[in-house]
C-alpha cells in the first residue's frame, strides 16, 4: 500500500505567525489540510476535513464538538505515524491540554506530522510513499 505525503511546515509559523497575519483564517486552512493529509496518506484513516473545520468553528456553540474534533485529529496523526512504521508518539490528550494552554496544539500536532514526513526523508507534497502496515 502507498499514500500521498503531506507538507512539512514550520511549527512556529503554523502556530503563531500565519494565524496572526491572516486574522485566524490560516488556522482553519491548516486544520483542514492536516485532516485531508491524514485521509490522503492512508485511506483507512477516516477523516472529513470539512466536518472537522466546522466542529472547531460553529461547534463552539454546543461546546463539545471542538474537543472531540481535536482529540480525533490527534488520533489520526498517531495512526499516520503507525502507518509509516513509526512508534506512535502523538497523544491526543496532550493536544487537548495544549488547546487550553494558549492554543498550543497546532505547534504540537504539526511537530508530530513533521516527524512522519521526516521518516520518509521529507518527500514532496503529494508524492507517493509506501505504508508499513
Amino acid at each position: 500500500m502507498s499514500g500521498r505525503a503531506g507538507k512539512t511546515r514550520n511549527i512556529f509559523l503554523v502556530w503563531l505567525i500565519w494565524p496572526l497575519i491572516t486574522l485566524g483564517i490560516y488556522h482553519l486552512v491548516w486544520y483542514y489540510k492536516v485532516n485531508r493529509e491524514a485521509q490522503d496518506f492512508d485511506q483507512r484513516i477516516e477523516a472529513n476535513p470539512v466536518v472537522s473545520v466546522l466542529a472547531i468553528t460553529v461547534g463552539w456553540l454546543v461546546i463539545v464538538p471542538p474537543f472531540v474534533s481535536l482529540y480525533n485529529t490527534g488520533q489520526r496523526i498517531a495512526r499516520m505515524q503507525q502507518s509509516a512504521g513509526m512508534q506512535p508518539t502523538c497523544n491526543p490528550w496532550i493536544g487537548l491540554i495544549l488547546m487550553i494552554v494558549a492554543g498550543l496544539y497546532p505547534l504540537y500536532y504539526q511537530h508530530e506530522l513533521n516527524q512522519v514526513w521526516a521518516h520518509y526523508q521529507t518527500p514532496a507534497e503529494g508524492e507517493q510513499v509506501p505504508l508499513a502496515a
